[in-house]
This record gives C-alpha cells, sequence and structure tokens, in this order.
C-alpha cells in the first residue's frame, strides 16, 4: 500500500499567506514606481509650467457677403493670424487646427482646416486662412443686423480657430490639449461700400487651453 501524502489546513493557509504576501509586494513595487513616474511628470510641469500660445489678428478682408431671400448666405473672408509662443524651453505641436467665421453669433463660413506644424521656444509664426461659406443657413434677422450695422458704419466679425496642441520639452511630449482662440474684427462700414470691407488693425486674441 503507497503512502498518502495529505497536505493539512496550516500548510494551505501558509501557501495562501504567501500568495497574498507576492500579489501585495508586486501591487505596492508597482505603485511606487507608477507614482515617481506621475511624480516626475508633474515637477517638470510645474518648475516649467507652459504658458498659453499668444494669438493676434494681423488683417481680416470680407469680399463677399451676400444674403437670399431664404435667408442663406454665401460669405469669402480672408485673415491673417499671428501666432506666437512665449515659452523658453517649451515646444508646441499644433495638430489640429480649425478656423471659421461669425458673425452675431451666427456662423457664416464652414470650418477651414490649417496645416499641423511645430513651433519652437519663443517662436512666432504668421497663418493665412481662406474662408468661404456657400449657402450656409442664418436667422431671418441678419439682414436687418447688418443694415444696422451699415448705419452705424461699423460690422464686427469674429473669428475663431480651435484645435488640439501638444507641450515638448526636451524628448518629452505630452497628450493633447484642446484650445479655442476668439478674435474680434471691428472693419470700416460705408453705407455705400466700395470695395472689400477691410481692416489691418493688429488685435489681441483671447486663447483657453
Amino acid at each position: 500500500m503507497s503512502k498518502v501524502h495529505e497536505k493539512s489546513p496550516k500548510d494551505c493557509a501558509k501557501k495562501r499567506f504567501n500568495i497574498n504576501k507576492f500579489h501585495k509586494k508586486f501591487f505596492f513595487s508597482f505603485s511606487t514606481f507608477l507614482l515617481a513616474i506621475l511624480s516626475l511628470v508633474f515637477l517638470v510641469w510645474l518648475i516649467l509650467h507652459p504658458k498659453k500660445p499668444q494669438f493676434s489678428l494681423k488683417d481680416v478682408n470680407i469680399y463677399q457677403l451676400n444674403l437670399s431671400d431664404s435667408n442663406l448666405i454665401n460669405s469669402t473672408v480672408r485673415l491673417t493670424l499671428s501666432s506666437n509662443n512665449p515659452n523658453k524651453k517649451v515646444g508646441i505641436y499644433y495638430d489640429v487646427l480649425q478656423v471659421y467665421a461669425s458673425y452675431k453669433s451666427q456662423i457664416i463660413t464652414q470650418e477651414t482646416s490649417l496645416p499641423p506644424f511645430y513651433q519652437g521656444n519663443e517662436e512666432t509664426n504668421l497663418l493665412s486662412a481662406a474662408l468661404d461659406g456657400y449657402q450656409i443657413p442664418v436667422a431671418p434677422s441678419f439682414g436687418y443686423e447688418v443694415g444696422r450695422d451699415q448705419r452705424i458704419g461699423k460690422f464686427v466679425l469674429t473669428l475663431k480657430v480651435i484645435g488640439r496642441l501638444r507641450w515638448k520639452v526636451g524628448t518629452w511630449v505630452s497628450g493633447r490639449y484642446r484650445f479655442n482662440v476668439n478674435c474680434i474684427a471691428i472693419l470700416p462700414f460705408n453705407s455705400i461700400p466700395s470695395g472689400p470691407l477691410s481692416s489691418k488693425q493688429g488685435t489681441v486674441c483671447s486663447t483657453i487651453v
């Protein structure tokens, strides 16, 4: 007859204790490592503290703003923006840039995408955009608002940029952050306009990251 070896409840309890101890040790080591990495990233971020990019509107021209009887608008807008990175040690990747124009909170052009680019430390770039709108629906009051601005002699146009960016510190690159840029342009609007509505007065835009 062969001898049967049976583990006592004490041995099973000891084995379960060792497994639990290993899992706890592994979890503690992993948590410590992850915390160290996050602390390092936060420390770098805290020391450098990237400043949000600065945008300004250099010039804007409205070549077309035609409203049909069915409250549909065709528009043509051309503009130039200046983008500045104020950081001394942080670069910026602009992955997504979309520009559009609005009037009295009503969108009058389609969104136009600009090519992505990298902006180095304390670098400034000029961005040109051609915005067009075709058969865009607007509120019935649109024509009245334009007529009122024409009598006043000022046409207030809002230019917006929406996109996503990444910060670059040395070889480290952050995740994507959304940003929004809002520019207000005031264009002279004569009672009998000749040529496009134009403004070459520099306007500082507000930026939210």
